[in-house]
This record gives C-alpha cells, sequence and structure tokens, in this order.
C-alpha cells in the first residue's frame, strides 16, 4: 500500500496544481486532521516523499529516526482544501486522506 500512496505523494510533489484555490475546480476534496497523526516507515526517501507531501498540503510535520525507521507526525487542525478537475482524482485524494488518519469531504 505504501508504494501507491508515495507515488500519489510524488505526482502531487511534482505538479502542484491540484491544490490551487483561485482556480474553479469540478471537484473539491476539503481535510482536515485535528489531533496528532503518525506513521512509521521504514524507508527514509519513503519519509522524505511523504514529510514533504504533508508539508506542502499545510500540515505542522516532526520527523524522528530511531530503531531503523521514521516516525512521521503530523496534524492539520484547520480545514484545508484541494481543488481537482476529476471525480476520479477527487476520490483517490479523499481514499489517500482518510489512510492517513484525516477527515475528509467531498464536494462537487
Amino acid at each position: 500500500m505504501l508504494p501507491r500512496l508515495t507515488l500519489m505523494a510524488a505526482v502531487l510533489l511534482a505538479g502542484f496544481s491540484a491544490v490551487a484555490t483561485d482556480v474553479a475546480a469540478d471537484e473539491i476534496v476539503r481535510y482536515r486532521a485535528e489531533k496528532w497523526q503518525a506513521k512509521h516507515i521504514h524507508d527514509d526517501a519513503k519519509a522524505k516523499t511523504i514529510s514533504e507531501t504533508l508539508s506542502k498540503l499545510g500540515c505542522e510535520v516532526k520527523k524522528a529516526a530511531h530503531n531503523g525507521h521514521v516516525d512521521v507526525k503530523y496534524r492539520c487542525p484547520e480545514w484545508r482544501q484541494m481543488e481537482l478537475d476529476t471525480h476520479e482524482e477527487a476520490h483517490k485524494w479523499e481514499k489517500w486522506f482518510k489512510e492517513y488518519g484525516f477527515q475528509t469531504e467531498h464536494k462537487h
């Protein structure tokens, strides 16, 4: 599961147009994680990509390496939104957010 999520994170970092809030979009995914969430990641490169993605999404992010893995802790207490072009993209992101412990709302 993690490689697919990392690929999605890499796509986001490569072309961050998905979060342009001044442009009208067909699909909107709102997200927040009020409480701190954590992922234990055993690959430094994946931990870096996920941390950067969460930061670009406006989350507070903390990383700590120990015992052969990286703990990535994050939260996003205020509602934020991502505007996407297609219903399919919106569902992919909504699923990603939920897998990372976010509350979501999907509007179209």
